[in-house]
């Protein structure tokens, strides 16, 4: 079956991710109260520290305007948490500060600013809920220890070692709770703006060299003066933090993440916006400096409770690489840009949510393990009894791989379709290598257009731009994956058909083949995208679309295996499609949905785990998920011929009982 089911998971799977970046709404400033609207921030009276005038100036310059999502509502859509003045954890009795030798050694309630500033390695501060089951807690708390103050940002002048004529002005933001996929209490996010330049007297006779914004485990950087930095009042950087993960982008959009540094999931800064120009507070540059004035500062333990892995709560800013070598740390760890989700409204509205769902849906399924590792087990358990009562209504054995057209029932198609595979390794691991040229030109698109280092400067990846570039990306890798599946199915097609007649076979015969009814094939592929694609641009139209693809979708093996479509054109092919479906489309259905499933999630999946366990590039892990294709899809491909042979002989069986009956056949043709 089913190019078709192909043709529709990879559609669907270049209609998922997206939504083009937005125009920015009307900005609204915060009110007054909560954030004044003096064009450049004045440094916190709190933090009455011997401080450099210049290093002062230059920070009061160029301090950050932030952009929110605007929360119309409380605990609803939009972000509810502000950066806040980090004074209001201290002496708060909701912060419990607990030791670092196991989860619940309580050592103080309402830890003051003294308390953290004795080092304390490895002890966390805990906030009142529970950070993987947050629900509205945090939300409310947050917004109650902040009432009254303004949000506010920590400036400072830093410069590196190693870089003597460079020096960078940072700005750290705090944030009470991270409600992103890796849910976790406390947030340090940051922006950095470097300057050639040996002091902040003279960073103040000259402009910015580049600015980077802190996102999850990286950060994207972009030259003073690019497209894509809004600047306000010639020296204020605008900075979209994402709605709960408060990642920092330079424009507003939907982003998409799928590696460490660039976070697994969707990152949000789409308007409406509220507008912040938090109070600045200036932080000296050294230590003992610092501390005498925000002794926090000296905490070496977790802004956060204390979880597993990727849930546990953040070390300080300067526990940070950044925080001692800000320029090393720019060289090694900026990228030159972020991949917004391409695709959107035009092709359906809830096409961004699903791809968005199913990333938030996969990491719910994670924290459930890592809160209630029994129940999550127990459940999966329960669905390996399920599978296993399902694999034994059917009969695996005997399935030999000869003849190939045979009545035959689902468990036998697959071991059949096993051992042929197991009899000709390199003729259908030959076949499939198609998808590793094919996944590298994928890959190095993506490469030279969106993430390519100098190379990305000759295209405009802002904004909408940017969302047309990896539009572009996907759809061309998506075309050319399909078109390299259309070319395996029918290859194997016909191999299996030469195979069985006794015929030599071997790669290039199996690809000529192909080529001598390339003018069918291309018509089959292209109804087959085109009318699938339309109809899942509506959801309602969605299950005529599955209808479709299973009617029709053994029209290549129609081609392939009896010739179908080379005289009479691709309606023909169809039509025998439909033919050998009518009456077993449950049959056809599940065997056909059941390894193009796997098949299609083999790659993917296998990359999902290496992006969670390395710090793999995308062009290494694409890849990968094409060598795994490479194995994959031709088992697929000989599963669909061995169903589509069946699907003939069972026809066949039911028309001839028809004939017997005196009713004439409906023009059966036995497999060639």
């Amino acid at each position: 079956m089913v190019p078709a089911l192909i043709a529709l998971l990879a559609v669907a799977a270049a209609m998922v991710p997206g939504q083009p970046a937005t125009a920015v709404d009307p900005v609204r400033s915060a009110p007054a109260a909560a954030a004044p609207a003096a064009a450049a921030p004045a440094p916190d009276a709190s933090a009455a520290v011997p401080q450099d005038p210049a290093a002062d100036e230059l920070i009061r310059r160029y301090a950050p305007v932030v952009r929110l999502r605007e929360q119309l509502e409380p605990c609803g859509d939009g972000e509810p948490y502000h950066p806040v003045d980090v004074d209001v954890l201290m002496d708060n009795d909701g912060v419990a500060l607990r030791g670092p030798w196991t989860s619940n050694d309580l050592v103080d309630i309402g830890p003051g600013a003294d308390d953290l500033g004795r080092g304390l390695l490895e002890y966390h501060l805990d906030f009142p809920g529970d950070a993987l089951a947050p629900g509205c807690g945090y939300e409310t708390w947050a917004r109650q220890i902040s009432e009254g103050t303004a949000p506010m940002m920590y400036g400072r002048v830093a410069g590196d070692p190693a870089r003597p004529r460079q020096l960078a002005v940072q700005y750290w933001f705090f944030y009470v709770f991270n409600d992103f996929n890796n849910l976790h209490e406390g947030d340090w996010e940051m922006i950095q703006v470097n300057f050639d330049a040996p002091d902040a007297a003279a960073a103040l006779e000259t402009d910015p060299t580049e600015v980077g914004y802190s996102q999850h485990a990286g950060a994207e950087r972009a030259e003073w003066g690019a497209h894509k930095l809004e600047v306000v009042d010639g020296t204020h950087p605008v900075v979209y933090p994402a709605e709960g993960s408060h990642a920092n982008f330079f424009t507003d959009a939907l982003y998409l993440g799928a590696s460490s540094a660039t976070g697994v999931g969707c990152d949000d800064t789409t308007g409406p916006h509220l507008q912040l120009r938090p109070r600045l507070a200036a932080v000296p540059t050294d230590a003992a400096d610092y501390q005498a004035g925000f002794p926090w500062l000296g905490f070496e333990g977790r802004w956060g409770e204390r979880q597993d892995a990727f849930y546990n709560g953040p070390t300080g800013p300067n526990m940070k690489t950044q925080w001692t070598a800000p320029i090393r740390w720019s060289e090694s760890s900026w990228r030159n840009a972020s991949a917004t989700v391409p695709l959107g409204a035009s092709l359906g509205p809830s096409a961004t949510d699903a791809f968005c769902d199913v990333v938030e849906e996969a990491s719910n399924l994670l924290r459930q393990l890592v809160r209630n590792p029994a129940a999550v087990l127990a459940a999966l358990v329960a669905l390996l009894v399920v599978i296993l009562l399902i694999a034994s209504r059917t009969s695996w054995t005997p399935a030999e791989p000869y003849p190939v057209a045979a009545r035959r029932t689902w468990g036998r198609i697959l071991v059949a379709a096993r051992r042929m595979y197991a009899r000709h390794p390199v003729l259908f691991l030959g076949i499939g290598m198609v998808y590793l040229p094919v996944m590298a030109l994928a890959a190095g698109l993506q490469w030279v257009l969106v993430e390519a280092g100098e190379l990305s400067s000759l295209v405009d990846t802002d904004g909408d731009q940017n969302a047309a570039t990896v539009f572009v990306v996907v759809l061309a890798g998506g075309a050319i994956s399909l078109l390299a599946y259309f070319c395996v199915l029918a290859a194997v097609s016909r191999a299996l058909v030469d195979l069985d007649a006794g015929r030599r076979v071997t790669v290039g015969s199996a690809y000529r083949a192909a080529g001598a009814r390339l003018r069918p094939l291309v018509l089959v592929a292209l109804r087959l995208v085109v009318v699938i694609w339309a109809l899942l641009l509506f959801v309602f139209t969605v299950p005529l679309a599955l209808i479709y693809a299973v009617r029709n979708g053994f029209a290549v093996q129609a081609v392939m295996m009896e010739d179908r479509g080379t005289g009479r054109g691709a309606n023909d092919a169809f039509r025998r499609s439909r033919d050998v479906v009518r009456g077993q489309w449950w049959r056809a259905t599940a065997v056909a949905a059941l390894v193009v499933g796997l098949g299609a999630i083999a790659g993917p999946l296998v990359g999902i785990v290496l992006l969670l366990v390395s710090d793999g590039s995308f062009d290494l892990i694409n890849l990968i998920s094409a060598a795994v294709y490479v194995a994959a899809m031709p088992y697929v491909a000989l599963v669909l011929g061995y169903l589509y042979l069946d699907l003939s002989v069972r026809s066949a069986e039911t028309e001839g009982a028809r004939t017997e009956r005196g009713r004439p056949p409906a023009g059966v043709s036995s497999p060639r």
